[in-house]
């Protein structure tokens, strides 16, 4: 009996949490308020000054099944390169990698103010023990990687197991400490912009620093909606609890255009506050050299 008692006390503690939100969205409204924001405001936001800027909020990632010691290190090399090449422009954010070669970026970075960050915990589907998202975590710490990206356990989200979900969130942000965490909510599977309201709040109370929306192995990715539906979560937690959530599209950010989209809903949701790499990210393996190529006016592939 006091099992249960208690199993309902916690499961209360996240219900009260979600009610002081409006989770009740229409799909439909938010598609229209999203395309409706995209034709009036993209174009302005359409300078180079705007794109160094996204230049510089991307997490440069390598997530390959064939990623190899070599690659790595070459995939590193290029942003160490960077700097002598192009120094009027400030270098990319991060650079994202599978958990056991953040030690090979460790030794291999030597450009300043780039992070090094992780995938784990069973990334990308979050379908192991959470002793091994833990050791896995730390593991990826000792070799160097100072962020890192996990993936909410999404079976549980669905099936309104809130409780076990958050859990896992929290202890893996102790393990984190004060390294950024970046929680992925895999948007796509999650089924309504109600659903990615939700999980975005849950994850913020659980501990992350930022929310992210895919891990890009999954179809759709990024979207749009999804983005909207999570810039205004992130708004309204920070009104509620004065703490600043990142925000990170990832997954099928192909083109110049994509990426100015996810500018101007942060800019618009959010607000210039937002409009940095300590929360604002994009994670992408092709666009920096599309980005490059646009600023530089010449088709460029650098990396």
């Amino acid at each position: 009996m006091e099992k249960h008692e208690h199993v309902h006390e916690e499961k209360s503690k996240y219900e009260v949490a979600l009610s002081k939100y409006n989770t009740n969205l229409n799909d439909d409204e938010v598609k229209a308020k999203v395309a409706e924001l995209i034709e009036k405001k993209v174009p302005e936001n359409n300078t180079e000054e705007v794109k160094k800027l996204l230049f510089h909020c991307i997490d440069l990632t390598t997530l390959n099944t064939t990623d190899t010691e070599e690659h790595v290190m070459q995939f590193t090399e290029k942003v160490n390169l960077f700097v002598d090449k192009y120094p009027d422009l400030d270098n990319v954010a991060a650079i994202c990698v599978y958990p056991n070669m953040a030690g090979i970026v460790s030794d291999t970075l030597e450009a300043d103010d780039v992070k090094i960050a992780a995938v784990s915990a069973g990334f990308p589907s979050s379908q192991t023990f959470i002793e091994v998202k833990v050791a896995e975590t730390a593991l990826a710490i000792s070799e160097g990687a100072n962020e890192i990206d996990i993936v909410i356990s999404v079976g549980k989200f669905l099936s309104g197991d809130y409780e076990t979900m958050c859990d896992e969130i929290e202890e893996l942000k102790e393990v984190c400490k004060d390294r950024h965490m970046k929680v992925i909510l895999e948007t796509g599977a999650l089924g309504s912009a109600s659903n990615i309201k939700k999980a975005s709040i849950l994850s913020m109370y659980a501990g992350a620093d930022f929310i992210k929306t895919s891990t890009g192995k999954q179809q759709p990715a990024a979207t749009p909606e999804a983005a909207y539906v999570m810039c205004e979560a992130i708004k309204e937690y920070h009104q509620l609890t004065g703490r600043k959530i990142g925000f990170k599209p990832a997954g099928g950010l192909n083109t110049v255009h994509d990426a100015l989209v996810y500018y101007t809903i942060v800019k618009e949701v959010l607000g210039q506050e937002w409009l940095n790499n300590e929360l604002f990210r994009l994670g992408t393996s092709r666009l920096a050299n599309l980005l490059l190529s646009d600023i530089l006016g010449e088709e460029t592939k650098f990396f």
